[in-house]
């Protein structure tokens, strides 16, 4: 279960505690257990500035605790504090990222369900897509819906996302598919064959819809797999 600690100081020397943060980051280098720090500072009191951090589970927020130089970093941190820091110790029970749920939407309900029109209520008005494998690197969302479900019409894919990483409006993917080649294809008529590859996509949110998108996919395996190239 990921575990997250809030730090709560009073400092009038802010910039000692950014000087502390990047001591620790660098000491702790190939050793420590935190996977994402933030430093945020309150807008109603400058003096008031808290450091949240993440870990895995709250066993590696302990091991990263031990560690000799957080001992060190902590001491100097509560030097540099107007009074002693608060701790918050948190089990994280939900973690919803939001840019995430409408980019698995997408390919839950337009890909996988082959059902190009339901990506209208997924991307914005403005959407564009990239595809060096479509008609123009650069397309609006009705053309997008017309090629690709050329292409979906083509093999009925399934798509796996293998993982999925957001930060900020982007969501990056790393996908496999897997189809059968029944319907015509960049002029390749149906041959049957079961096909399979990977794909990579990164996506940017805005508004809680999908505004852009950029794809990569072995599209020389695929003509490969059909027959069409012999090397």
């Amino acid at each position: 279960m990921t575990f997250v600690q809030f730090i709560d100081c009073k400092t009038g020397n802010v910039d000692q505690l950014d000087r502390l943060m990047d001591d620790w980051v660098e000491a702790t280098q190939g050793k420590r257990t935190a996977t994402h720090s933030m430093v945020g500072r309150d807008r109603s009191d400058s003096t008031h500035v808290v450091e949240i951090v993440e870990f895995p589970s709250y066993e590696e927020a302990m091991k990263n605790s031990q560690l000799p130089e957080t001992n060190r970093i902590f001491q100097e941190l509560v030097a540099a504090c107007d009074e002693a820091p608060t701790f918050t110790d948190l089990d994280v029970v939900r973690d919803d990222q939001l840019n995430k749920l409408v980019v698995s939407r997408f390919f839950e309900e337009v890909v996988n369900a082959g059902d190009p029109d339901a990506a209208d209520a997924l991307c914005t008005d403005d959407y564009r897509e990239h595809d060096p494998t479509l008609s123009s690197y650069d397309l609006d969302l009705a053309q997008a819906k017309r090629e690709n479900a050329e292409i979906m019409g083509a093999f009925n894919p399934t798509v796996t996302v293998e993982s999925m990483i957001a930060e900020g409006e982007l969501v990056a993917c790393r996908m496999t598919y897997r189809g059968r080649h029944t319907g015509t294809y960049q002029g390749l008529e149906p041959t049957g064959q079961d096909v399979s590859g990977t794909m990579h996509a990164t996506f940017h949110c805005r508004g809680g819809k999908i505004a852009e998108s950029w794809w990569n996919w072995d599209d020389l395996g695929l003509l490969r797999q059909l027959g069409a190239l012999e090397i």
